[in-house]
């Protein structure tokens, strides 16, 4: 560590110390900009539903922004200028170390036994603009270890349609491929796997491959489909992927998105069941204690996969991600600060860490 680099840390350290305040500050004032940001452009009251405060509120921080001349206000409502613009960009990595994050980052690499740990300011369960942070996030880190030839395969739901949207159009790449990492169609288009491969590979200027299977199919099924050359072709891609990134979800939750009967939710949850990746259900010991039937990456082949990364936010989803994620060597991991929290208090309460 640089001496300039060590003492900015102490200025900011020094900072959180006598003057807290500033913190939540910069943070509010940050949060009320970016949101002007994603929704330009926006009047007064709708930046204040959005940002669940009052208008007085809303009304000092825009007089304030507008005097720094990062936002205008006209007819239509408020926008971000260039200067703004730029201001965000800065204000996303200020923040992050004025938060200690970088340090709790490291706290769970080690306690988790996990390669990377990525954490982006906020909670998504308070805030949806974090849920763009962490596809961000993603994407970012995505973007860094992607080369030529590369095989893309991820999941469905919201959080990886966010990182797909994140991503920028990208044509320095060759010949990358996305598919879907299992079959399953879900139930909303935008969000299932075939979709957001599509989608990424042309921003990639890739191609895709699609998988129009559904989960909880029979043994003599699954036997069935992958006799057929089709089907085979996109298994065999899929199986090649060397980058997977995929969601985390809580047992019981994906479990009825899935019309699990309710027998079965019911032994989830008497077996302890709080995370679900690739169909596999955890435990708190991050055992599995129930997988269901889908053609694509299990679970043991994903944490071979040279680059694998979990993306997941928010207080409800913390023991999900200590149960799917513990000792995944060379997993990577994104998620937010409220997330973050939960993890170490648990460590603190359980482990003493």
């Amino acid at each position: 560590m640089t001496k300039g680099v060590f003492e900015l840390q102490e200025i900011l350290e020094l900072q959180k110390k006598i003057v807290p305040e500033l913190v939540n500050t910069l943070e509010k004032r940050y949060n009320v900009l970016r949101t002007i940001f994603h929704n330009q452009p926006i009047g007064r009251r709708v930046l204040a539903d959005m940002l669940n405060v009052g208008e007085r509120t809303v009304r000092t921080e825009i007089g304030f922004l507008k005097e720094q001349g990062l936002i205008e206000i006209n007819t239509s409502g408020m926008t971000v200028t260039s200067e703004g613009v730029e201001i965000i960009h800065k204000l996303n990595d200020f923040i992050h170390e004025i938060k200690g994050l970088s340090e709790v980052e490291k706290k769970i690499e080690s306690f988790l036994n996990l390669k990377k740990v990525i954490i982006v300011p906020g909670d998504v369960e308070e805030n949806p603009l974090v849920l763009k942070d962490l596809g961000k996030a993603c994407a970012n880190y995505v973007k860094d270890v992607l080369e030529d030839n590369s095989i893309i395969a991820l999941t469905g739901g919201s959080t990886l349609k966010e990182v797909v949207e994140a991503f920028p159009k990208i044509t320095s790449l060759s010949h990358i491929q996305v598919v879907p990492a299992r079959g399953g169609m879900g139930k909303k288009v935008e969000t299932q796997a075939n979709t957001l491969a599509a989608t990424l590979a042309k921003k990639l200027n890739g191609t895709y491959k699609m998988l129009h299977i559904s989960e909880n199919l029979s043994l003599d099924i699954i036997d069935t489909l992958l006799k057929e050359e089709a089907v085979k072709v996109v298994i065999d891609t899929i199986h090649k992927a060397d980058v997977l990134i995929y969601g985390i979800g809580n047992a019981v939750q994906m479990a009825r998105k899935r019309g699990v009967p309710q027998q079965e939710i019911d032994n989830l949850i008497n077996n302890g069941a709080v995370g679900e990746a690739f169909g596999c259900y955890f435990n708190k010991d991050s055992k599995i204690i129930s997988e269901t039937t889908a053609i694509g990456i299990k679970i043991n082949e994903a944490r071979k996969i040279k680059t694998h990364i979990a993306v997941a936010g928010g207080k409800n989803k913390v023991e999900s991600i200590i149960a799917t994620e513990y000792n995944d060597f060379g997993g990577v991991l994104v998620t937010d600060e409220a997330a973050a929290e939960g993890i170490i208090n648990i460590l603190k309460n359980q482990f003493g860490y």
